[in-house]
This record gives structure tokens, sequence and C-alpha cells, in this order.
């Protein structure tokens, strides 16, 4: 066969990047092809249509497809073959044409456009690249096939876009303005995820605890979550400090199925550079904002967002993170330098910071999360609690699981996948934590 003959494609692999919006968008592409007749391929080096579904928050993202694309074509080339590669996700909206023009593939889709993905290999099959990425009123997930098999924990957006304009990031123009999907849609597909082997549920958007439909807030649609017959645990991500209202703080309180784990992003620790990021909101209030779900829910695990190196920031500002670090003790946080994203306000601010001194900070930034989650996993040492079973450990008869806080158990269980176990932490580590099944 020419290796450059373009035929419709029988097997397909989606590889996915970045958040957990992402990782959902991900299964529910694989979810269209297959509804389309194509069969999943493990292997991206063996599928006829390899569909990179992209993130564009970290800088050099839109490189690193290019790259990818790169070694994806340079393998194919030695095995004979000329396989379909359709972009999707945040770098395919951003670049639209100029990935078709650099790059040569066959798809570009962005992730409000998704659902057009089946109709767009064809297009592209017939003749030419095909590219969409038009944000449309209607609703992308109107068009999507019924939820397959799924595992006992599963990935469920119920909110998209973002109005808050952080001067940093790209979310705005990528994914669009927010929009809360409806809730008899939401609840429809929970059931079918229940359905399909679903357990815990977590619940996903750019700004999740923004979700409303007419009266309804988030904390509304876990209530009524928590009522579907099957669903043994909630979990929600991410969410922004000023839309943290008192009913979803109540119902860490009120409702059993909703896990003791927030993931709260607060950025920075300096009230200065909160502003020149446009977060609308202080040191202080986001502390207020923790003292509130504490005391609705004292055994709750924090987890948080920081960037440092946001052009101007000092040393003393610096120093500000780490005292909130200190100050709140999170079970664990992710933390990046900062990236000037092309588009962005704080791309063309002056005062950038020296790589090797965002470097230096990132590294102290990091000694001290990685303090506070040993001493997080470590104090869970002695508690009992219920472990849902998601994999096999590389031991015999190990299996790996979640506890309610997020933290990874590894336990030597006579369990299946989709199990929930009871277990006592008997030990800890910096990443997880071992414990032992109890009767």
């Amino acid at each position: 066969m020419n290796p450059t003959t373009k035929t419709a494609p029988k097997t397909f692999h989606v590889k996915s990047f970045g958040c957990q919006m992402n990782v959902y968008d991900g299964e529910r592409m694989a979810e269209l092809m297959a509804a389309d007749g194509l069969t999943h391929s493990a292997n991206a080096d063996d599928a006829d249509l390899i569909v990179l579904n992209t993130c564009h928050i970290r800088e050099r993202a839109t490189e690193k497809v290019y790259s990818d694309i790169g070694r994806l074509r340079k393998v194919a080339g030695k095995q004979g073959r000329a396989p379909m590669i359709a972009v999707a996700g945040c770098v395919a909206q951003a670049e639209g044409e100029e990935i078709v023009r650099r790059a040569k593939v066959d798809v570009v889709v962005g992730p409000q456009a998704y659902h057009n993905l089946p109709g767009l290999v064809a297009r592209s099959v017939a003749g030419g690249a095909a590219i969409d990425t038009d944000m449309p009123v209607e609703s992308k997930f109107d068009a999507m096939p019924a939820r397959r098999r799924v595992g006992p924990s599963a990935f469920l957006t119920v909110q998209e876009g973002c109005d808050k304009f952080c001067t940093y990031c790209v979310v705005p123009y990528t994914r669009g303005a927010e929009v809360s999907r409806p809730f008899a849609a939401i609840m429809d597909e929970a059931r079918a995820l229940i359905d399909a082997g679903a357990k815990e549920i977590t619940l996903l958007g750019q700004n999740v605890n923004a979700w409303e439909d007419g009266e309804r807030g988030l904390h509304d649609l876990i209530r009524a979550l928590d009522k579907l017959p099957g669903l043994a645990r909630i979990r929600y991500t991410t969410s922004h400090p000023n839309d943290m209202k008192q009913g979803l703080i109540d119902a860490h309180r009120d409702i059993g199925s909703l896990m003791p784990f927030l993931h709260l992003p607060v950025q920075s620790g300096s009230d200065r550079v909160l502003r020149a990021m446009n977060r609308s909101h202080t040191t202080d209030s986001y502390l207020r904002v923790l003292d509130r779900v504490r005391a609705a829910r004292p055994d709750i695990a924090l987890s948080g967002d920081f960037i440092v190196g946001f052009p101007g920031e000092s040393e003393a500002e610096f120093a500000e993170t780490l005292r909130l670090v200190d100050a709140v003790g999170y079970s664990q946080a992710f933390s990046f330098k900062y990236s000037p994203r092309p588009g962005t306000p704080a791309a063309e601010m002056a005062d950038q910071i020296a790589p090797e001194v965002m470097d230096d900070r990132l590294q102290r930034l990091q000694a001290a999360l990685n303090r506070d989650q040993q001493a997080f996993n470590a104090a869970t040492v002695g508690r009992t609690c219920d472990v849902l079973i998601e994999r096999a450990g590389k031991l015999p008869g190990q299996m790996l699981g979640k506890s309610p806080w997020l933290n990874s158990v590894h336990v030597i269980a006579d369990a299946a996948i989709g199990d929930m176990v009871r277990v006592q932490i008997t030990a800890a580590g910096p990443n997880a934590v071992t414990g032992r099944i109890q009767p």
C-alpha cells in the first residue's frame, strides 16, 4: 500500500494530556469512534486513527504536540503505514489551521466541537484536512452515544468554560464562557455511569462550584446524586474560592457520600500577586473559606494549586506563599512555574522572572508541599476507612485503591476491582499509604 494513501480508519487510539476534563473528553471521543464502528487499539503505533487530545495550559505545549506528531509519523513510516492524525482539545482550539499548515494533520477539532469527530474523519478521508474549532450554542453532550463500560471511579463533566479571566490563563479563550449542563442531563449520565460500573463519580468543571441550573446550585446536584442507588462516593473539582457557597460547605457536613476532600486553588499567598493575577480573592478570604469548610467537616483533606514566578513576584511575596502553605497544611497540591501563554495579559507584563529564580522557588515550594503531604499521610496511620479498589498492584495479591481523602492505599486483599473494602491504615510513605483488611 502507498503510505500516502488515505483510507477510512478501522482502528483508533486516543491519547489525552492534561487535566481530568481532558481525560473525560478523551473517553467520550473514544466512545464516539467506537459507536462509529472503529475498534480501539491499545497502542497508538498500531492505530489507523490517532487522536491527540491536547492541553494548552503549560509552556511549550504546542511544541510538544508537533514533536509527538513527528514521532508518530516516524514510527508509522518505518512500518509502511500512514495513520490519520487528529489534534483535539485546547491546542487545537488555539492553533486551528496553523496545525494543518505546519504538521499536515488530517483533523483539527476544538474541545467544544469534538462530537463532530466522526464526521470530520469522514470528510478528511474524502479529501483534505477537516477543521472545526467552533463553539456552537447547542450542547455537544446531546450528540454523545450511551456510556460504555467504565471503571469503578468515573468522571462526569457538569460545567465548562470560565468567566474569571485570570491574567495568566488561556481557558476562557480555549474553552469559552462558563456553561452549566442541565440538571436532568447530568442525572441521566450519572445513572448511565452507575449502570456501566461506576461506584464513585467525580464532577468536573473549570469552575465546577459555579454550576447552576435555575435555582439549583452544586450542593443541590450533589444531594440529588446522593440518592442514586449504587453510587457510593461523590467528588468534585476544580473549584474557585469565590464560588464556595455555604450550601456546598454544608453538603460536606451532611452528605456521607461526598468525600472529605476539597481541591481549592489559591495560586499565591501574596495579595498583590493575586490582584495582578485577577484572582478576585485574598489570602484572608481564602483562609476564611477553609475555616468554614473545616468547621463543617473537621477531617477534610485540602488540596491546592500554586504558581511561582508570576511577573513581578518578589522574594518577600514568594515567602508569603510559603507562609500560607505552612498555615493550611495541604494533603496534596499541584505547583508550577509561571508559563507565559500567548494572548494573555500576564504574557505582556513587565518584570518577567528569570528561569533560574523560578526553578529555585519551585523547589522550595515543593519541598514544603511534600513535607505536608507526608505528614498528612502519616496522620492517617491507625485510621480505619473504606477503600475503593481500582486496580491490581505490582506485588502478588496486592490491590490499589483510594481512601476517602484521595490518598492511594496499597493492601493485600482477596478483592476484585470495584470492591469497597474496610481497611486500617498501618504505614505511610510520601506518596501512598499501606493498610490491612479489617473483618
